[in-house]
């Protein structure tokens, strides 16, 4: 049975819908999981107040951490988390290592895991804290370093990306103690060469945080990052958890790919997803009796004989002018496949000729890939910093990967931008825009525009002027989702009731009404007539009689039509008027435009 379950994957069905995905914008995935360590100091220190209105060190951290794990179980349930405190009192961890206490190991963020860090916040649980671990302030950090490497390798599963947070406000932890500090430094370098990255999320000490006694050497940063980012303690929450968002999830390319310029010149870039939908996530299926999930699986079978098919055993057709075309599934596999994965330059045009209503879908970013052909950033470099200059756009062929067709998109030149504190703002690179088809493009009749004249123009300026505001778009969140994801938090951690979730989208109506004042009613003056009412109803016209039995006019004659079925140009007729073709020609063509050009193409070629 075993060589039948090998045949039976879905494979094909599970391509298609991975193809209609990247299609419509759809979800991106990666292979692997994510894995992050939330390493948290719990000496002394960070339990210390120094103001009753703020929060411990400590308790920002939880707070924080468990604010991850809610995040988390929203959008990526498969990622690994762990949480592991240092100078502690007591120990519990594999190498039985003096204080460090494992809490939580690497597994799926749950409903459990976010209570049992809820038990540790505020001054109940600071309490709690202090009954069950206890603060300490002797460790060593290369041993808490063993401990997070070891909790990685205990996984079974394969893991994409390996991180640790460290939570700390100790800006020298082996001030008094070199061999301490040295061994600390060879630990993290070892966790560098292995791929585990390290991030500081240092906490407000009285006496401002130095990073450069001793962190400097531990942090893992990017090539291209700048050390100067990580200077900035979190002095509230607000900071920290925008700190920790920014740094959770590692900025993985889509796809890494080669740009060709020409036949002899190519280097290669990585792909950036910017913008992703967020949706509900899909309903499983469980089994009634143990609400287990249950796995769908398609059998093929012989309508006369009712064996089970293998998938050699079948074939593909398509019926096309009235002819079955039968295909191997070698040969549709070939059919996909237009060219091979990369990117390949077209021309140049100038950026004014991207017009806002081509646009399709979210873009994506484009990115030199350095390490697999050296000088890419270079050339990727020279063709940005001229695209600049002459302010142009590239006009390229993009194939994402095998078995999807070719779209064609312009790379749209974005400059670097620094803030005050010369921390990167914006980065350099191209927007990957998916231009249309000249397919994808239609005709819209448009009604007669009536001119508006200067004074109603000036009064809608005036509206306009009033109603202006900044705009964000990370402002504003999905009031359906946030409310449905506030609910299933609410039935998972046992909660009275779920939070209801603020609707930003819904306009201001009183603050409005406010700032226009007496405008609205002196536009409406301006341009409805005097017993003009929006509130009244509008009164349907009376449809002709006969205008519901109309059927459309037989406009082609018999030769008109023989001269369409020659050329093979039939299809270029409307349904409805092949419809009346065929029921002028006493023809049954059934209701597809297929069946009806069938059936027409049929009568006049016998």
């Amino acid at each position: 049975m075993s060589g039948w379950e090998s045949y039976y994957k879905n494979e094909g069905d599970e391509e298609e819908e991975e193809e209609e995905g990247l299609e419509a914008g759809g979800e991106y995935t990666y292979s692997g999981r994510d894995s992050l360590i939330f390493l948290v100091d719990a000496s002394k220190a960070m339990f210390k107040l120094e103001d009753e209105d703020e929060l411990t060190p400590f308790d920002m951290s939880i707070q924080c951490i468990q604010s991850v794990y809610t995040s988390k179980i929203i959008s990526s349930d498969r990622d690994l988390l762990a949480v592991v405190f240092y100078g502690t009192e007591k120990d519990k961890n594999s190498v039985n290592f003096k204080n460090i206490y494992v809490l939580q190991e690497l597994d799926n963020p749950g409903a459990k895991r976010v209570l049992e860090l809820a038990q540790f916040k505020g001054q109940q649980g600071k309490k709690h804290f202090q009954d069950l671990i206890g603060y300490g302030c002797d460790y060593s950090l290369s041993e808490v370093l063993w401990v997070c490497a070891n909790l990685f390798s205990d996984v079974q599963v394969k893991m994409s990306h390996k991180r640790i947070m460290l939570f700390t406000n100790e800006d020298d932890p082996h001030g008094n103690d070199s061999a301490k500090a040295s061994r600390a430094r060879t630990k993290a370098g070892d966790l560098r060469d292995t791929g585990i990255f390290l991030d500081l999320m240092h906490l407000k000490k009285p006496g401002g945080f130095d990073i450069s006694l001793f962190y400097r050497d531990i942090i893992s940063t990017a090539e291209d990052e700048d050390l100067s980012i990580h200077f900035k303690e979190s002095s509230n929450l607000e900071d920290l958890l925008r700190t920790v968002r920014a740094k959770e999830t590692r900025k993985r390319a889509l796809s890494r790919l080669k740009f060709k310029l020409n036949k002899d010149i190519a280097f290669t870039v990585g792909v950036y997803n910017m913008v992703q939908k967020a949706i509900k996530p899909h309903s499983i299926r469980l089994y009634r009796e143990t609400n287990e999930p249950v796995k769908t699986k398609t059998r093929t079978f012989n309508v006369n004989t009712g064996s089970l098919l293998l998938p050699s055993d079948t074939k593909r057709s398509q019926i096309y002018g009235n002819r079955q075309i039968v295909l191997e599934k070698e040969e549709t596999e070939q059919l996909k496949r237009f060219d091979e994965p990369g990117l390949v330059l077209i021309g140049f045009k100038p950026l004014m000729m991207l017009k806002k209503h081509h646009y399709l879908r979210p873009s994506l970013f484009v990115y030199p890939e350095e390490s697999l052909v050296s000088g890419s950033s270079t050339l990727f470099n020279a063709l940005l910093i001229k695209c600049l200059e002459k302010e142009v756009m590239a006009v390229c062929r993009y194939t994402p990967r095998q078995n999807i067709p070719p779209y064609f998109v312009a790379l749209i030149p974005q400059e670097e931008e620094l803030n005050d504190q010369k921390i990167q703002v914006t980065p350099p690179g191209f927007h990957l825009v998916f231009l249309p088809y000249a397919d994808d493009k239609r005709k819209v009749p448009f009604t007669e525009k009536v001119m508006a004249n200067p004074e109603q123009v000036d009064k809608m300026k005036a509206i306009v002027q009033k109603l202006r505001f900044k705009y964000r778009s990370d402002s504003f969140e999905n009031p359906v989702l946030q409310q449905h994801f506030r609910n299933l938090e609410a039935l998972a951690l046992d909660l009275t009731e779920p939070e209801q979730a603020v609707d930003l989208t819904l306009p201001k109506v009183e603050a409005m009404d406010r700032r226009l004042g007496s405008l609205v009613d002196e536009f409406k003056e301006l341009v409805y007539p005097p017993d003009y009412n929006p509130e009244g109803k509008v009164l349907k016209r009376k449809q002709d009689e006969s205008s519901g039995s109309k059927r459309p006019k037989m406009e082609l004659s018999k030769e008109e039509l023989k001269a369409h079925v020659n050329k093979g140009t039939l299809g270029k007729l409307t349904v409805p008027m092949l419809k009346e073709a065929c029921r002028v020609y006493g023809l049954k063509g059934g209701m597809r435009k297929q069946e009806l050009l069938d059936a027409l193409t049929k009568h006049f070629q016998d």
